[in-house]
């Protein structure tokens, strides 16, 4: 039977089940770390000992809230022996349907070779499971030594950043060799590039020359990919490629000539 649930209807009706239906919906079917205060940022203060920050989460729906650091207790390591624990938050549904959540250490088996991590609890409650864990570090031990915590969780963006992401940015970066230039613009990480312009010099048979001309910042392609501008015109006698360095330098490869009208496009992803 169909329910208002955001409405007045003259008794308590809203449950925490239909909450977390309606969190799960917006922010998805997995389990998140929400980008505010010390996203539950780990610290090792012994070798028995670590402290976990502020943070809210939401997992399977359901809104976990740490307003003050916590102190978690980790079992001692043993000589000669590798072992790997996880932190988790761990949901609990109860008797009388009572639901709670907690901080927990889940300690895994010592051995002398590579260590695994130890099982959790993963029926969602959303599926009808009554203990769930969301994995927030992993802690590796080596003798009785703790290393360095992992995280394993990921961290949802707000959605003004989802906002910023979509929202294009125009830019243009002068083309070489004529007294036009290529517009730029570029959402989120994808930069696109178009222009229709006339060439105002000669340049024949160059093989990666460079140019004075620059990519402007913001626009740059990241340190694995390049910038690639494409020219051509209609008769094909005009083809070159322009290729942009994460700095913005610019190099040019190809044959244009003068009052040619070239079409150029190009897009690449900056960092």
């Amino acid at each position: 039977m169909v329910e208002l649930v955001t409405g007045h209807a003259g008794k308590a009706h809203a449950t925490a089940e239909q909450a977390a239906g309606l969190n799960a919906g917006i922010l998805g079917l997995d389990d998140y770390v929400l980008d505010v205060h010390d996203k539950f940022k780990i610290t090792v203060v012994s070798a028995n000992k670590v402290t976990i920050g502020t943070g809210e989460l939401v997992m399977q729906g359901r809104h976990v809230s740490q307003g003050t650091p916590e102190d978690l207790i980790v079992t001692n390591g043993s000589q000669g022996q590798k072992r790997n624990d996880l932190i988790v938050c761990r949901y609990t549904k109860g008797s009388q349907s009572i639901e709670s959540a907690e901080l927990v250490v889940v300690r895994g088996t010592p051995t002398t070779g590579t260590p695994t991590d130890p099982a959790l609890n993963t029926t969602s409650p959303l599926d009808g499971g009554t203990t769930y864990d969301m994995a927030l570090y992993r802690i590796p031990l080596d003798g009785i030594t703790i290393g360095t915590p992992v995280a394993l969780f990921n961290v949802l963006k707000p959605m003004s950043d989802v906002w910023d992401s979509l929202t294009p940015v125009t830019g243009q970066v002068k083309m070489p060799y004529s007294d036009r230039h290529i517009t730029l613009v570029r959402v989120g990480r994808i930069v696109t590039a178009c222009a229709y312009i006339t060439l105002t010099s000669d340049f024949t048979q160059v093989s990666n020359v460079s140019v004075n001309e620059t990519i402007p910042e913001g626009f740059r392609p990241s340190g694995d990919s390049r910038a690639i501008m494409r020219g051509t015109d209609n008769s094909g006698a005009t083809s070159f490629y322009l290729y942009g360095t994460p700095e913005g330098k610019m190099v040019l490869h190809g044959t244009g000539y003068t009052g040619r009208f070239v079409g150029i496009s190009g897009c690449w992803i900056t960092a």
